[in-house]
Parts: structure tokens; sequence; C-alpha cells
């Protein structure tokens, strides 16, 4: 079966998950600002296609491309991914993913969470600013939860909690064309 994985990466955790996956998929990686540049008979070969990008402000960083395409390619497995700062079993990672995609995108688009971290070396200013300010914000809230008070003191500074383990569902699904093949 031949996989593509596209992705797009601002501190480097969506570009792990997006290698890790082209490695063990045996998968051809591709950035998104070069896929973006692809005519469309570029992507009719690949049996599956994965976009992968990182979960900001309750939504997936640059999906708006993929989900594009993703209708003129029902004939594909498809599937996306986020990655993010929070544990997978967070709460809020399930409301970003229903709300990710639409019903009739859920029925040919299975969506994923890989959790990351933060790296505020290879943040762009902008999103290093917004996410120290969110961070005092929550030091500073006189009736923060407990979650509130964990979440600060885990984004006050860069952390990694990516794992390959993450990637096994992703492979499971994207690999089910090719054992249906087999069979």
């Amino acid at each position: 079966m031949k996989t593509l994985i596209i992705y797009t990466s601002q501190t480097g955790f969506t570009k792990r998950y997006a290698q890790w996956l082209a490695e063990e998929l045996r998968g051809d990686l591709l950035d998104l600002k070069e896929a973006k540049k692809k005519r469309e008979d570029y992507f009719k070969d690949y049996d599956a296609i994965c976009y992968g990008g990182w979960a900001m402000a309750g939504s997936i960083v640059k999906a708006k491309w993929f989900l594009g395409k993703a209708a003129n390619w029902k004939d594909k497995r498809l599937a996306m991914f986020c990655v993010g700062g929070s544990p997978c079993d967070n709460p809020d990672i399930d409301v970003i993913l229903q709300k990710a995609l639409t019903d009739e995108q859920k029925k040919y688009i299975k969506i994923f969470y890989c959790q990351g971290g933060f790296n505020y070396a290879n943040m762009k200013a902008p999103s290093r600013i917004a996410m120290k300010m969110f961070v005092s914000a929550l030091k500073n809230k006189k009736d923060a939860t407990e979650k509130e008070k964990v979440m600060a003191e885990m984004m006050a500074s860069s952390y990694d909690i990516s794992d390959i383990k993450y990637i096994e569902p992703i492979v499971s699904y994207l690999g089910e064309k090719e054992y249906e093949k087999a069979v």
C-alpha cells in the first residue's frame, strides 16, 4: 500500500510523529508547504493519505488545505492527527477532535491525537508571547482549579511528553486496507 504523510510543524513535535509514521508505514513524507505545490495528479497513486498538524486554540493548524482536498480523495484511506502539549487523557482533547471534522468528513476521515509538548525555543515569537501570557494569566487566576494550576506549572517551561507508542492506532488504521487486500 502506498502511503503519504503530510505535515506542518512549528516546534518539531508534529514533524517527529510524521517521520515515525512514514518510517513505520514505509510511506512518503511531505511538508505541507511542498504538498501545496503539487498538482492533483501527484496524489492519485496513493492508497492512504494522512495529514498532521498541531493543536492550537481548540483547532488543528492548517487543516483546511487537507480537508479541502479530502473530499476528492474518498477512495483513499484518510486520516488526520494533531499534536499538542496536553496529555492524551485531557478531556479537552476529545472536544478538539469532535469539532475538527464535520459529520460528513467523519464518514471518510479518521482523526487521532498524539501528545507532544512545548518547545519555547522553537516557537515563533507571537506564539511564544501568547503562551507566556496565557501561563501568566493562569498562574495569577485567583480561583484557579487544581487542573488549571497543574497546567500552568507544566506549561511554564519547555517539556517533551511525546512517545512513538501514540502512532500505533494511526498505523493500525492506515494499514487496514493493506490487510484487506492481502486476505
